[in-house]
Order: C-alpha cells, then structure tokens, then sequence
C-alpha cells in the first residue's frame, strides 16, 4: 500500500519515528494473551445477563440482525470480522439508499454506545484471538490505507476493546492525538498501564457516561475525510485511497467466513 504524503510528516528515518518501537516485554509477548482469554471468559460470564437484554431489546426496537458485523484490520494488517452490538437502524430515503447516520441513530443506539454495552460482542473477538482486552482500537480499512508507515506501527499489536486514546476523550480526540496515543500505547506495554486503561474505561463509560461522537456529529470522521478537510491530501489522492480500501475488502471477502 503507498504512502499517503502529508505536510510536515518526517520520513521513516525520522528522529521521532526512531522514539516509537513496539516494546514486547515478558508480559506483552507472553503473558497478556493468557490474561485476556481469561478476562473475556470470565467477561462474558459476567456480562451474560447485560447482552442478553440488550440483544432483546436490540431485536425489538431496530429488528434484524441483533449482531452487526464489520471487517477491520488487525495485527499486522490481517483483517478480521469484528462483533458489535447493531445501534442503527436500516431507515431509508425514498431512493432506497440508507438515510445519514444522525438519522439512524437514535437515543436507544446512543445509550448503547455512550455505555459501551455495543461492545460487549467484542469479548468473543478477544477469545478467537483477533483482539486483546486493551489495545489501539480497530479502525476501519478505509482509515488505515490513509495512514503513513509510522502510524501504521499501531498494527503491530493486536487492537483492543479499549486503549490510551479511548481514556482520554474517545473520539472526542482528533485523529492526529488519536494516532499519536496508539503509538505511545504500543512503547510500553505492562500490565500496571493495562489495568490503569481498563479502570479509567470503566469510570467513563460506565460510571460517567462520556460521549463518543465528536462534538455535532453522530459518528467519528473518516480519517481520510479529516485529512481532506484539513487540506493535507488532495481529492485525486483521497479517492484513490478509497478503491484502495475497497480493493483490500474485496480480496479478503473470499477468506473471512
């Protein structure tokens, strides 16, 4: 995949590109997988009764299918069905195509999101080994073709159901911050940061409440729509990028049962 080329981005060979490498400790390279497979099986124990109510009032405030399934690049690029609760509705205009996301949105998603009870179908992903309890999040595949080699260093660990970038404004945070505490995640990974992640999570979503959605919107940009919107990439480059990502969906369609 080329590299999307940006004012003021220092080359690979960078002084603080150097800065951020993946650090595999013990605990990272050994121990955290043990620790996840616990905690997503003892999670969905746990959490059984939650997803089960909301898996019925899922079915009957926005009908079928209760599970929404998306594909999204994981470790080292490898993408990957990921399992969420549906928080949309499929309300559409009188052409046929889906209405925009504020539209499909309503107060019974929003609480679903706001509440993080949407990714509770994630602990499943945790156990087949496609995700980790904590983690840069997974994006989209048409957010990853729009990031440079260096920030695509954040696939070199397996993303997780929360992270550094989600305890500290979610996507409230522009994707630049984003990107840039993904990375600072990735330079350190033991366990006493993972347990202050996992417990920040639970006060906001949980005990707090904080939004998701960026101020004025029902759902995050694309990181290709920021960028064009900053005037970092050019409509000819965004485009491009945007056959990309459908290319690398298609090619793996065949693959992801």
């Amino acid at each position: 995949m080329g590299q999307v080329k940006r004012r003021g981005e220092e080359d690979s060979g960078g002084r603080s590109e150097k800065k951020h490498v993946f650090s595999g400790g013990i605990y990272a390279k050994y121990v955290k997988r043990v620790l996840d497979i616990i905690c997503a099986f003892f999670g969905l124990i746990i959490f059984s009764p939650i997803m089960l109510v909301a898996a019925v009032l899922v079915r009957v405030k926005l009908g079928k299918p209760v599970i929404f399934v998306q594909k999204r690049p994981g470790k080292d690029g490898r993408i990957f069905k990921l399992y969420k609760f549906r928080s949309m509705s499929d309300a559409r205009g009188e052409d046929g195509k889906l209405l925009p996301d504020d539209k499909r949105l309503g107060k019974f998603g929003k609480s679903l999101r706001a509440t993080s009870i949407d990714e509770l179908p994630e602990l499943f992903n945790i156990l087949k080994g496609d995700m980790s309890v904590v983690g840069p999040r997974p994006l989209l595949v048409r957010d990853m073709v729009f990031m440079s080699d260096f920030q695509k260093k954040r696939h070199s660990v397996l993303p997780g159901l929360t992270g550094l970038a989600q305890v500290n404004g979610r996507n409230g945070v522009d994707w630049k911050k984003k990107l840039e505490y993904d990375l600072q995640y990735i330079k350190k990974i033991t366990l006493y940061n993972d347990l202050k992640i996992i417990m920040k999570t639970v006060i906001k979503a949980i005990i707090c409440k904080e939004g998701i959605t960026e101020e004025g919107m029902s759902t995050a940009t694309d990181y290709g729509d920021y960028l064009l919107a900053q005037g970092e990439i050019s409509k000819g480059v965004y485009d491009k990028k945007q056959i990309e990502a459908e290319k690398l969906l298609k090619k793996v369609r065949k693959r992801i049962w």
